[in-house]
């Protein structure tokens, strides 16, 4: 385990441009993102807002500034899969490098080295009893605070047509409101009670075996993100697909969240953002303000503004619409 102190650089102008630092520059400075590709959204305890990025590593907002931490301030890798907050408000970060603590202060790097099953983290999870859960290329690892548990699952089939992949890659992992961890791979979803293991695919119903995201929902019901045939939902013993009939044209689905009110979030490839709000489906896209076609996750802060990244950066709620952020757009 390796341990790096944290840099914190104060410039006289934004880290995110060089040109703004030349006079006048602020006023022709085009309008690019803050980053290329927000993967992951998170508000902390204090305040401040963090953004996992695709290799820009993690940007913070903290009230008028914003700050950039990549692997030359200590942080483990400049890819990050995922952003928690742990109940003393540490935030761990999934990286392409490994899981990285931050105490405020510093960061805090686990590998391999230090037991971790693969250095490659695809997705993370805290659980209500304060257990780390890690999913990487390579399965899976519990960490509790002082050692790493392999936790394996039966191989799945590699999906090159996905990206990165592997027969072990685990794309994300849940606890829903009975205490069992639900995890998604490349042969649907596995759901673990403690004692037993049992996996859901597309013969039981599933809509697709590629599962990228699970969340269930204020009705105890499941929704399922899938890869390449859109989402669906469990209810009880029985899948609900949606599609055209909700019209819902595209299949890539990254993500499904739930916001404070129950409604469901879920961005799908080139057909912008849907929200169910228990009855209906409401579709954001271009004419709402969402310039990208290519969205990959939601954040909802606690002052009830809607937060959406992915390709082409950031994008907040005002309203019924959404706001690009960009270099020189406020927050």
């Amino acid at each position: 385990m390796t341990t790096h102190p944290t840099a914190f650089l104060l410039v006289p102008c934004t880290v995110i441009s060089i040109l703004a630092c030349s006079a006048g520059a602020q006023a022709t400075l085009p309008e690019r993102p803050i980053t290329d590709f927000v993967r992951r959204i998170h508000r902390d305890a204090k305040g401040d807002m963090w953004l996992g990025t695709n290799g820009d590593g993690v940007i913070r907002r903290r009230e008028e500034e914003t700050e950039f931490f990549t692997t030359t301030n200590g942080l483990g890798g400049d890819a990050i899969r995922g952003i928690e907050e742990d109940a003393d408000g540490n935030l761990w970060f999934g990286t392409s490098g490994g899981l990285t603590r931050y105490d405020g202060t510093s960061f805090t790097n686990y590998s391999s080295e230090d037991g971790l099953v693969g250095d490659d983290v695809w997705s993370l999870t805290i659980d209500s009893a304060g257990i780390i859960w890690v999913g990487t290329l390579r399965f899976v690892s519990r960490f509790d605070g002082e050692r790493f548990t392999p936790f394996e699952l039966p191989k799945s089939s590699p999906i090159p047509e996905r990206g990165v992949t592997s027969d072990s890659i685990v794309h994300c992992i849940m606890e829903d409101s009975k205490g069992r961890m639900w995890f998604g791979n490349n042969d649907g979803a596995y759901i673990y009670d403690g004692e037993k293991l049992v996996n859901i695919s597309e013969r039981d119903g599933l809509c697709g075996n590629v599962v990228n995201s699970i969340v269930e929902d204020d009705q105890g019901r499941f929704w399922f993100a899938t890869h390449f045939s859109g989402v669906c939902r469990l209810d009880g013993d029985r899948f609900v697909a949606f599609g055209e009939d909700q019209g819902i044209e595209g299949s890539e689905v990254w993500s499904v969240y739930k916001d404070r009110e129950g409604n469901i979030w879920f961005p799908v490839e080139g057909d912008g953002v849907f929200r169910y709000d228990g009855e209906k489906f409401t579709n954001f896209n271009a004419d709402s303000g969402l310039t990208s076609a290519a969205i990959q996750c939601a954040f909802e802060d606690a002052d009830g503004t809607i937060w959406l990244g992915g390709w082409t950066g950031l994008f907040r709620s005002e309203g019924d619409s959404f706001v690009r952020i960009t270099e020189n757009k406020p927050w």
